[in-house]
């Protein structure tokens, strides 16, 4: 990089640090460096050498910001960018700093491909020792072409959404139901063989995901969203009724895929576009109708495993899942709603968790953890690794699986939350698979929480009913001891009619 680029992108950085929001466009002369230019307020960088990469770095004092939390943002487009080696490469949007001689790397997820200008977002808690870091712009791990919109840079200090906090109640019509205990469906629709399976089983509860079969780059054009929706919803209560009048089962509606869909760091794009946020809470008005006083639905799942990856957005998960309910109450006053907190669903974010300001309202936990173990084989993650074992430096056995959820417990006693646990699994390439779920299991029956295995006959690799052989082929298993731990779980269970 020249002194003189070095320079402007540094005094860039300090003026929005500083409190400046006022326009950058004058720095933005064509100053260029190796590869590169800023051209008025675009910044371009161009990678023909896949190994390498190529990227622009400005250095900048953060003494000032020291015990603060700040919140990063700017604007990108990519166009085919190869995928990086590590997942963390690829789009660069980073900062970097040392303290006591060890570098930390805070930064936006990794993405690649050709999109559109999308916003990337990270959160950095500033050491108290901290004197210096470098922000860093474009291409790591990989070749292609990016561009950053200089003028839509935010640096800030991040501020927490608070709502009052209060013990949530609950109609005596849901405390009074039995322990719900069931599996998560497939993205089609229950087959009479699967309902039969299903009663023999003895699953009450079934957590129906409405996603596609196949892609879901569609989500992005509102009239095919709408056509997919409706086309998923045509059957639906037909389904839902034959598996509660004659088989006993309750269902969660899930809206696994949420208008405008995911960006490639699996943001939510609602959370930056108004038209899929108000899209999004029309969508639920439109369900809220759709299934007001039906029999077989227990709750309203509003979106799977949001992801925001920083505060920088129009929106937050949460003011966004907020509204939903809130124009669903206006229509249903008495299912209750699912809340799926931001990033992932998982037991940690719970730590920092309040509830919404709204009665009635389940709080919904993914397990996964440690997901060394959960998902061996899903994707190009080794297998072979144990449970109990180490991962991450760290003992991982029942003991441990307790710590990890003891935030899931704190958030339900505070507050007197319902805890639904959406998802949990391990893999068929997990070894000791079964004693994973035992130990899992044993919790959420303690801790008096509803819970769906993830996932009935989606796909292999998540399935009770298939092993992996000698030879590493997945084939089907009539029995097996992941099998039977939840079966003799789901023993325990009454129909819920």
């Amino acid at each position: 990089m020249n002194i003189g680029l070095k320079n402007t992108v540094a005094r860039w950085i300090l003026f929005l640090l500083l409190g400046g929001l006022g326009s950058i466009g004058a720095w933005g002369e064509n100053l260029s460096w190796d590869g590169g230019a800023i051209t008025a307020h675009i910044l371009s960088i161009a990678a023909p050498d896949h190994a390498s990469g190529k990227t622009a770095c400005a250095r900048f004092d953060l003494q000032p910001y020291r015990g603060k939390e700040l919140s990063f943002s700017i604007r990108c487009r990519a166009q085919e960018v190869t995928k990086p080696l590590h997942p963390w490469n690829g789009v660069k949007f980073m900062l970097s700093y040392q303290v006591g001689g060890e570098t930390f790397y805070p930064g936006a997820p990794g993405s690649y491909g050709s999109y559109d200008w999308q916003l990337l977002t990270f959160n950095a808690t500033i050491p108290e020792s901290a004197e210096f870091g470098t922000l860093t712009l474009g291409l790591q791990e990989s070749s292609g072409k990016v561009e950053y919109d200089l003028n839509s840079l935010q640096i800030k200090r991040w501020q927490k959404q608070t709502y009052v906090p209060y013990r949530i109640k609950y109609p005596a019509a849901i405390t009074a139901l039995p322990r719900l205990r069931g599996v998560m469906s497939p993205a089609g629709e229950l087959t009479e063989n699967d309902f039969r399976t299903l009663k023999q089983w003895r699953v009450n509860l079934v957590r129906c995901q409405l996603t596609p079969e196949g892609q879901s780059d569609f989500a992005t054009d509102l009239a095919a969203y709408d056509r997919w929706l409706e086309g998923r919803l045509a059957t639906l209560d037909q389904t839902m009724r034959k598996g509660y009048e004659q088989y006993g089962i309750l269902f969660v509606v899930d809206l696994h895929l949420v208008p405008g869909g995911r960006d490639q760091a699996n943001v939510l794009r609602m959370l930056d576009d108004s038209r899929y946020a108000d899209h999004f809470i029309e969508v639920w008005r439109k369900l809220a109708a759709k299934f007001k006083n039906h029999p077989a639905v227990w709750a309203y799942d509003l979106v799977n495993e949001p992801v925001q990856g920083g505060a920088a957005h129009r929106y937050t998960a949460s003011e966004l899942q907020f509204k939903a309910a809130q124009a669903i109450r206006q229509i249903d006053p008495a299912t209750p709603i699912i809340i799926e907190p931001a990033d992932w669903a998982t037991p940690a974010v719970f730590a920092g968790l309040e509830p919404l300001p709204l009665d009635n309202l389940i709080y919904e936990v993914h397990m996964y953890d440690p997901v060394e173990y959960t998902h061996q084989g899903v994707g190009d993650r080794p297998t072979g690794r144990p449970y109990p074992g180490y991962y991450g430096g760290k003992l991982y056995d029942p003991a441990t699986l307790r710590t990890v959820l003891q935030p899931v417990r704190e958030f339900q006693e505070r507050y007197g939350a319902k805890i639904y646990v959406g998802e949990f699994s391990a893999s068929i390439w997990a070894p000791d698979g079964g004693a994973y779920l035992r130990d899992c299991l044993k919790i959420f029956e303690e801790y008096d929480w509803d819970w769906t295995y993830h996932a009935f006959r989606e796909w292999p690799g998540w399935s009770l009913e298939h092993e992996v052989d000698a030879a590493g082929k997945i084939v089907p298993a009539p029995e097996s001891l992941r099998k039977n731990i939840v079966l003799d779980i789901w023993k325990r269970n009454r129909v819920a009619q």
